[in-house]
């Protein structure tokens, strides 16, 4: 590999650092790449940015949708629809 190419290739992994694939988050949550595509059309999933036919997920935005899904437990002796 000669300078111009790595040059080239750092450039890419800087430019896109903090970003990750369709593949990296489906593998990190578990769930099928499949899923996260149906999510998006339905936009249920996690925020993304298309380019051309390739799907990226800002990582600060992803750990942020996974903090909105976070549910709270339900506290001992509470009745869904509060008190009676």
């Amino acid at each position: 590999m000669d300078d111009q190419q790595a040059e080239s290739a750092a450039g890419t992994a800087t430019l896109l650092s903090g970003w990750l694939s369709r593949a990296q988050v489906a593998a990190e949550i578990g769930v099928s790449v499949d899923t996260l595509a149906r999510w998006e059309t339905r936009r249920i999933g996690p925020p993304c940015v298309r380019i051309g036919r390739k799907v990226l997920y800002r990582a600060e935005a992803f750990r942020e949708w996974l903090v909105s899904r976070e549910r709270h437990p339900v506290s001992k002796g509470a009745r869904p629809g509060g008190e009676r």
